[in-house]
């Protein structure tokens, strides 16, 4: 799985047009970059001066770039961050070849890394995107310097009830009968679900947060592709968990040489707390974070807990070498 393509940004006009219906905070920049089959919006914090190594982040289902804009400028002066949209997610829009499994967005991850040629990076997931970290530091060591995973998605052999509705979204006919039962259920009462769900104390979201939230999913309800990409990304985080051998995505999580930070809520309602320990076991060369009060979202809900533990992962690892081997997909 690599990729020798080279990015090209599309036109200051179209760009322009895509950073206004998306919001974009202050210090951060949005580009497009085109891939033969494939186009990822890429959000970037660049880092407060130059040389900085690269890091790059990759959001959970449901979730976008903008998952990371709380975390990110507590890291700018340590990293040159990017954050990319999922396909199908975000400002991206779904792959040519309707692909959504793990493995999908771990190859577009790679090509885009590939592409873009700022060599290895810190890599950091949260949920699917910590599934799709855990693969690309596997297959390709050489492109992985640290690897932070914030609840990733691996598999529990018995699944926390609250996260029986994502797997349900997998069904085919259910993510169209979903959206037929909710057409009524206005942004901001998905919102407040979605929150209540990924949250550990949904109160910690500001009104601002609530707001710039609601807009985004007024977007999202727009795009004719919004149900797809969900339930055939939940389809593949499924199907991933029902991969044996070397596949396996604890096979991989064995396989991964790159130091490694787990971190776990105590209140996370679709990541079981209690899988902290075997990821901890599993990842060869880890540090685990518990936070009891975090949900699934710890680098949302504790961004500057999270921040500090990342700080502290690249400190200790700073120069290492030990994961520039060149591995197999």
């Amino acid at each position: 799985m690599s990729s020798t393509e080279l990015p090209d940004t599309r036109t200051a006009a179209s760009a322009a047009a895509r950073a206004r219906a998306v919001r974009v905070a202050a210090g951060e920049e949005l580009r497009s970059v085109v891939l033969p089959g494939l186009t990822l919006t890429v959000r970037a914090r660049p880092g407060t001066r130059a040389g900085l190594p690269p890091a790059l982040y990759v959001h959970g289902l449901g979730g976008s770039s903008q998952n990371w804009s709380s975390l990110m400028p507590l890291l700018a002066d340590k990293v040159d961050g990017e954050a990319v949209d999922l396909p199908g997610f975000g400002d991206s829009p779904p792959p040519d070849d309707g692909n959504y499994s793990v493995t999908g967005h771990a190859r577009a991850v790679i090509r885009l890394l590939d592409a873009g040629g700022r060599g290895a990076v810190h890599l950091i997931g949260n949920s699917l995107g910590g599934a799709v970290a855990t693969r690309v530091a596997a297959v390709r060591p050489d492109l992985v310097r640290t690897l932070t995973l914030v609840s990733p998605a691996l598999p529990e052999l018995r699944a926390q009830r609250a996260a029986w509705p994502t797997a349900m979204l997998a069904l085919p006919g259910v993510a169209s009968l979903f959206a037929r039962i909710t057409r009524d259920w206005t942004a901001e009462q998905r919102v407040r679900g979605v929150m209540a769900l990924c949250y550990g104390d949904p109160g910690r979201v500001t009104d601002q947060g609530l707001r710039d939230a609601v807009e985004e999913m007024e977007r999202r309800l727009e795009l004719p592709y919004f149900w797809d990409a969900m339930a055939r990304s939940a389809r593949g985080i499924v199907d991933a968990y029902t991969l044996g051998g070397q596949h396996g995505l604890w096979r991989q999580a064995e396989r991964v040489l790159a130091p490694t930070l787990l971190v776990y809520g105590g209140r996370d309602q679709l990541v079981s707390f209690r899988m902290a320990r075997r990821a901890a076991a599993a990842f060869r060369d880890s540090r685990l974070l518990t936070l009891p009060d975090a949900g699934h979202v710890a680098m949302m809900e504790y961004p500057e807990t999270v921040a500090q533990a990342v700080r502290e992962l690249m400190d200790d690892n700073d120069g290492t070498d030990k994961n520039k081997k060149q591995g197999g997909s």
